[in-house]
């Protein structure tokens, strides 16, 4: 369980942060980039949210939850080998398992993308960002899901990750772009190539 009953704490004011085992690292590394990049795309599906009702946003629940899961995986390292690395109990966590995002969600995701792309025309070209306020926030946490996704491969490079993070943020943003069209109601803005030229 969280407890946060102090929420200055000064402890960051000489330009470092913690991570959830407790090690320090400046705000500028990697892995708190990515932290930042997810939490990021959480804050704009919490805007896309007040666009949305029932079933949208049911999904959308869940998938901020399942955003707060992979902070917490990405704040513990040393998932590198897979879901199943590093969640045993380990040294100085009191004997507590670790969370992970795992292939679970991800597949959650792939059904809801597949349920959603079913009911929709097929795209005959690309589509701009846009249309509807909610199809519009959609696009815009799409991004935002993207940029995560290239922060935690960025750090994957240089250091233990769990592969179902970068897969879980890889189907988040299909997930998203579908979800757009859908918001959409199948008027899709199209691209229209050197139309404006």
């Amino acid at each position: 369980m969280v407890k946060l009953d102090v929420i200055t704490t000064r402890g960051g004011d000489g330009g470092q942060t913690s991570l959830g085992d407790g090690t320090r690292l400046p705000k500028h590394a990697p892995r708190v980039e990515a932290l930042g990049a997810v939490d990021e795309a959480n804050a704009a599906i919490g805007l896309l949210r007040l666009h949305t009702a029932q079933e949208e946003d049911a999904m959308l629940a869940r998938i901020q939850n399942d955003l707060f899961d992979l902070g917490a995986d990405l704040s513990v390292p040393g998932a590198g080998d897979g879901p199943g690395a590093g969640d045993g109990p380990g040294e100085g966590d009191g004997g507590k398992e670790r969370l992970r995002v795992t292939d679970a969600q991800c597949l959650r995701l792939e059904r809801e993308l597949a349920g959603m792309n079913a009911e929709l025309p097929p795209l005959r070209s690309f589509i701009l960002p846009g249309g509807t306020p909610a199809a519009a926030h959609a696009h815009l946490a799409r991004t935002l899901a993207r940029r995560a996704e290239r922060a935690v491969v960025a750090l994957g490079a240089a250091e233990a990750v769990n592969p179902e993070a970068v897969r879980y943020l890889n189907r988040l943003s299909d997930h998203l772009f579908v979800l757009a069209r859908t918001l959409n109601m199948g008027q899709d803005l199209l691209w229209e190539p050197g139309a404006t030229r």
